[in-house]
C-alpha cells in the first residue's frame, strides 16, 4: 500500500512540475500573442461567431441520462501504462501528427482527421472548457484542447448506465485538464486521446482504445491521463 502511495505522490509531483513549466511557457508567449493584433482580431471574431452559432457546451450542466451520478471505481493498483492497458484488454497507439497548428474560424467547417477519435491537426480557433459533456463539442474544438495539453476520454453513449456512471466517477476523481465526452461513431467502447508536443515540430498523437469496458479499464485510463496530460505542443494551464 505504501508503494502505491509513493507512486501516486511521485505522479503528483511530476504533474505539478509540468503545470509549472506550462505556466512559464504561457507567460513567455503572452506578450508575443498580445502583439499579434491581426490574430487577436481573428480570435475575437471567432468567439463571436462561435457564440452566435450556438456552439456553447454543456460542461457543468451534464444530462444525468447520459452521465449518471452514483458511480464508483476501485482504488488504483497498476500505475504503468503499458501493463494497465494490457490488463484492460486495450491497445496503445501512436498516431503521426498532421503537423497543422492552423485555426479555422468557421464553426461549421469540418476537418478530416487521421484517426478516430482525433489526436492532432487543424482545429477551431476557440477550445471548449475542460469538463464533462453529455453532448459532444465538435472534433475541431476538442482538437484545440488536445493542442493545449488536455486528455480527452471518449465513450459510447450506448454503454450500460452503470458503466457511464463509473466513467463520470473516474472523471470527478481528477478533473484537471480533462474532458469527458460521448462519441457514438467510433469503433471502441471507450478511448482516450492526447497530442504530445514531442518530437518537434509536429508532435505525436497518442491513443488508448478499448473494445470493452472491463473492470481494469480504470487503471488504464488513469495511467494514460497521468502520462500524457500537460504535454501538448502549446501547453496552457
Amino acid at each position: 500500500m505504501s508503494s502505491r502511495r509513493e507512486q501516486k505522490e511521485a505522479l503528483r509531483r511530476e504533474r505539478e512540475e509540468r503545470e509549472r513549466q506550462a505556466k512559464a511557457a504561457q507567460a513567455r508567449k503572452r506578450m508575443v500573442g498580445y502583439g499579434g493584433g491581426f490574430v487577436l482580431v481573428l480570435a475575437v471574431l471567432a468567439v463571436v461567431v462561435f457564440v452566435l452559432a450556438g456552439g456553447d457546451s454543456d460542461s457543468g450542466n451534464v444530462d444525468p441520462n447520459v452521465l449518471p451520478s452514483g458511480g464508483s471505481v476501485s482504488e488504483q493498483e497498476e500505475f504503468d501504462l503499458t501493463k494497465a492497458a494490457a490488463a484492460a484488454g486495450c491497445e496503445l497507439k501512436d498516431v503521426k501528427a498532421s503537423g497543422s497548428f492552423e485555426h479555422t474560424t468557421d464553426p461549421s467547417e469540418r476537418v478530416k482527421y487521421n484517426s478516430n477519435p482525433p489526436t492532432s491537426g487543424r482545429h477551431f480557433a476557440v477550445p471548449v472548457d475542460d469538463g464533462a459533456y453529455s453532448t459532444s463539442p465538435t472534433d475541431e474544438q476538442l482538437v484545440h484542447n488536445l493542442e493545449h495539453g488536455r486528455v480527452i476520454v471518449w465513450f459510447k453513449p450506448s454503454l450500460p448506465k452503470d458503466t457511464r456512471a463509473d466513467l463520470k466517477a473516474l472523471f470527478d476523481e481528477d478533473t484537471y485538464q480533462m474532458v469527458l465526452t460521448p462519441r457514438a461513431k467510433m469503433p471502441y467502447q471507450v478511448a482516450a486521446s492526447a497530442w504530445n508536443g514531442t518530437p518537434e515540430p509536429s508532435g505525436l498523437g497518442r491513443l488508448l482504445t478499448c473494445d470493452t469496458a472491463t473492470p481494469e479499464i480504470w487503471d488504464a485510463l488513469r495511467a494514460f491521463r497521468d502520462e500524457h496530460r500537460s504535454n501538448g505542443p502549446e501547453p496552457v494551464p
